[in-house]
């Protein structure tokens, strides 16, 4: 006998559609919320002389609507390139219990990070994350993925960039010495950290509209 249609609804995920928010024009509708005629003043930021741009990607949990992904792209100056948001995403119980340890892998790899980065148009020279669930994502994705935390004295992994601790990911282990010099280069202009209050910032205002 098949699962019955009320046991089905209740495994079903909620959409965690990517909402795009071009910089210049910040005018986003439905999603995570809406910045209704909201304009940066701005022309559209450029990528740094070689080209390199940065993509910061976290998560935000919020007890009244689900949890919302974020995906900030910015040049070599910090300055925003893309923006993307997903809509929020309530996990069930059901889905708690059936997922089990791979829950985050697939609410956080899959669902949302996953999703965001392939409605970007860009492609970042590494992506950074605060959020270390989203380190699931680096299977759904060819980009370099790097955890940044504060610093916390000496670390046996990683490199440390201004009041910064860089973790790039283990698949990405041969690489590293390139995403550092990268974000050496991107630290002389934003901290590290920073962009990541940004996107919590915008999706917390979302909410209030």
């Amino acid at each position: 006998m098949g699962p019955s249609a009320a046991a089905r609804g209740a495994f079903k995920w909620a959409a965690a559609t990517p909402d795009p928010w071009d910089a210049p024009q910040a005018v986003r509708e439905g999603g995570c919320g809406a910045w209704r005629g909201a304009r940066t003043g701005m022309q559209q930021a450029e990528p740094g002389a070689d080209g390199a741009v940065f993509g910061f990607l976290t998560a935000v949990d919020s007890p009244q609507h689900g949890l919302f992904g974020g995906y900030l792209v910015v040049d070599a100056l910090g300055r925003p390139l893309e923006f993307h948001c997903t809509a929020p995403v309530k996990v069930s119980r059901a889905q708690q219990i059936l997922y089990g340890p791979t829950l985050h892998g697939h609410l956080h790899g899959q669902q949302i990070g996953g999703a965001l980065l392939a409605e970007s148009k860009a492609t970042p020279a590494v992506v950074l994350t605060d959020h270390d669930a989203m380190l699931h994502v680096r299977p759904h994705t060819k980009l370099p993925l790097a955890f940044v935390q504060p610093l916390a004295g000496e670390s046996a992994d990683g490199f440390d960039v201004g009041a910064s601790h860089v973790t790039p990911h283990a698949s990405d282990a041969a690489v590293e010495s390139t995403i550092r010099d990268r974000l050496m280069n991107l630290a002389n202009a934003v901290d590290l950290r920073e962009p990541f209050e940004r996107i919590r910032a915008a999706i917390e205002e979302a909410q209030r509209h």
